[in-house]
């Protein structure tokens, strides 16, 4: 159950429910965060921007290994689910590479320091070690990369720490622990 309130379709402002419109052709349904999202249109719009310029900055497949292994570390029950689903679905991911990711690795070498750096840069709160560095360069990404990565990983803490304050209830398939299916 929700713990912030929820707007009902008729006190959700004009200019949101154009928003939850694209969101909900986008998923075939408005998920719970963007309807709860929906009493802050500020905070709407702020969470749907970042996510939209995010798609820019680093192709898909990287972005969704950030989102499963930066929602590992939280914790964040929701936004696994959300990323499990958009990661298979619309990101052509295997259930081995999911799970892969929530561990902080992948079946591809590169997405797996992604993923390591992802989760250090979470668990050391942005003071990652030289070797982290490094170990991201050696498997290949540049410094403005590098930066992009940080960013995709502080948009999903974001929405992150929305879901894990709410308790948002889950409205897609779920996840169990790493190494089970829903």
């Amino acid at each position: 159950m929700s713990r912030l309130h929820v707007p009902s379709p008729d006190e959700v402002p004009a200019g949101v429910k154009g928003i939850l419109d694209n969101i909900g052709a986008q998923f075939g349904f408005v998920p719970n965060m963007f309807a709860i999202l929906a009493s802050n249109p500020t905070v709407l719009n702020v969470v749907t921007t970042l996510q939209g310029s995010s798609r820019r900055v680093l192709d898909a497949k990287t972005r969704h290994t950030i989102a499963l292994a930066v929602s590992q570390a939280n914790g964040c029950d929701y936004c696994l689910a959300v990323h499990s689903y958009m990661s298979s679905e619309f990101g052509g991911m295997s259930s081995e590479d999911i799970d892969l990711c929530r561990a902080g690795s992948s079946v591809d070498p590169k997405r797996a320091a992604v993923a390591r750096f992802a989760q250090q840069v979470v668990e050391s709160r942005g003071q990652v070690s030289h070797a982290d560095l490094a170990a991201v360069r050696d498997a290949g990404y540049t410094d403005p990369q590098i930066l992009a990565i940080v960013t995709v990983a502080v948009q999903v803490l974001l929405t992150n720490f929305i879901n894990n304050v709410n308790q948002t209830e889950i409205d897609i398939p779920g996840v169990g622990s790493v190494g089970t299916s829903g």
